[in-house]
């Protein structure tokens, strides 16, 4: 039987505020110790009040419009009960009857639309880590500003799934929400697996897969579900509603606990903060912050960068910004060039990283594809010209400047090349590949062009020299 998959899923997004959602508390805890960024709220002390962070506010505003959705003027905070050692107040602070963000949706490279149902603010919980016989607490995660995305479920296959949660990351990084540190858990994806035959008009019973941390972990997870949902069915077995966890290692999905019944939360307003009214001018101003999103790079690039090109560049917010910068001044051939450096030099380089922090000026990148669109530098001339560009030492010199103290810039005067060749074809140990290229054998050009080149010092242009010579030898 053919089994129809649906896909919701799930993604809480840190956001990169200085200070926790609810106190004036470091929100960075990255490589930091534990219970190390805490305070006295974030140990739900008594008399211990939240005060909420105005910025998380103003991030979860560009959030929302960078997945195209309502932003409601007026949200208001609940409690939501649990008693978990991760979490010291016995209930997290969230957003569950009236959220910030409302309908909207995701556009897919594909062009698929994927509708999100709403997202919401809320303080995270701290972080559990177990051993054999205990588990220690680490809190310097509690109150970290989240919004979860929740999606509707618009998802049939993996590769969506994979490319809705990549898109979401890219469009978070793009707004400059979140780090999007995934190995971090800056976002972290629950996703929703349900399979029915082919025609039918329910859904069938759902499993839910908490807490993955990459797309491809997503792609493989919703992989196996579907075929550990379809192979029960076809024996005749139900599928249990349950939380599963996901081994990576295995490649498979384990249980957790049933879901079978809603757990009661007894949802309540939050009596300690009051409800966010924001004006539609504070809303629009806001919004009028965010920058150039993964589409509008897709549209303004389409004709002038290759697809595949952009998709890659796509995952590096600071080099597209870069490439926007170029084209306000660079011709359509140098952003090519550039992007293709990015790409096949830059981002092979152990290094890149610390690089995208402190790119070249616009200036010195136009002026580096200038030299090699003149043959002023050869092909490896420009790659090893174009790392120096972020070389501390070589900061603000300027590509030319850095290519004469290489020595790497190419001769192209053709009376000068046409003197080199004269030389080079005038040695005895040349006289038989002269004679073997004018009887047919090609392939001796290149020898011919090696012996020019040293010759010249390497400072030829290669090309140039082998028009001469075959003009020479015909």
């Amino acid at each position: 039987m053919k089994y129809i998959p649906t896909i919701g899923i799930e993604c809480h997004v840190q956001l990169k505020t200085k200070t926790k959602l609810f106190s004036e508390v470091d929100n960075d805890a990255r490589g930091k110790e534990p219970n190390s960024c805490v305070s006295p709220v974030c140990y739900a002390l008594p008399g211990m009040l939240p005060r909420l962070n105005g910025e998380a506010i103003r991030l979860a505003i560009l959030a929302g419009r960078a997945m195209n959705c309502e932003i409601n003027p007026v949200s208001r905070f609940d409690r939501k009960h649990y008693f978990y050692p991760d979490s010291p107040k016995g209930f997290q602070i969230t957003q569950f009857y009236q959220p910030i963000i409302g309908p909207g949706y995701v556009e897919l490279p594909s062009g698929v639309k994927i509708r999100i149902e709403h997202a919401h603010l809320e303080g995270d919980a701290g972080k559990l880590t177990h051993f054999d016989t205990y588990s220690l607490v680490d809190l310097n995660r509690v109150d970290t500003p989240l919004i979860e995305i929740v999606s509707m479920p618009d998802i049939h296959s993996s590769k969506d799934a994979h490319d809705y949660c990549k898109e979401l990351w890219r469009l978070m990084c793009h707004a400059g929400v979140t780090y999007g540190d995934l190995y971090n858990g800056n976002m972290r994806f629950d996703i929703n697996v349900s399979i029915a035959p082919e025609g039918a008009k329910e859904l069938g019973t759902r499993a839910e897969v908490k807490n993955l941390n990459s797309f491809k972990a997503v792609e493989r997870a919703v992989e196996y579900e579907i075929k550990r949902q379809s192979k029960l069915l076809d024996a005749g077995e139900k599928v249990v509603q349950e939380t599963r966890g996901w081994d990576d290692g295995a490649g498979k999905t384990t249980g957790q606990r049933s879901k079978e019944e809603a757990k009661d939360y007894r949802y309540m307003p939050e009596p300690d903060l009051p409800p966010i009214n924001l004006s539609s001018e504070f809303i629009e101003e806001e919004a009028s912050k965010l920058p150039l999103m993964p589409s509008d790079y897709r549209k303004k690039f389409k004709k002038i960068i290759r697809e595949d090109i952009i998709e890659i560049l796509l995952d590096y917010p600071e080099l597209m910004r870069k490439i926007e910068e170029l084209s306000q001044s660079g011709k359509e051939s140098q952003l090519t060039a550039i992007s293709n450096l990015f790409v096949s030099v830059l981002l092979a380089e152990e290094k890149s990283v610390e690089y995208l922090n402190d790119l070249p000026s616009a200036k010195d990148l136009i002026e580096l594809s200038e030299m090699n669109e003149k043959k002023e530098l050869s092909s490896t001339a420009t790659k090893e010209v174009f790392l120096r560009l972020f070389d501390p030492q070589m900061k603000g010199r300027g590509a030319k400047n850095i290519a004469k103290e290489l020595g790497l810039i190419q001769e192209n005067d053709l009376g000068a090349l046409e003197e080199i060749v004269d030389i080079v074809l005038a040695k005895p140990e040349t006289k038989k590949a002269q004679d073997d290229f004018r009887a047919g054998e090609e392939k001796v050009i290149g020898f011919l062009v090696g012996q020019v080149m040293k010759e010249s010092k390497g400072k030829a242009n290669p090309s140039a020299v082998q028009d001469i010579l075959r003009k020479k030898l015909a």
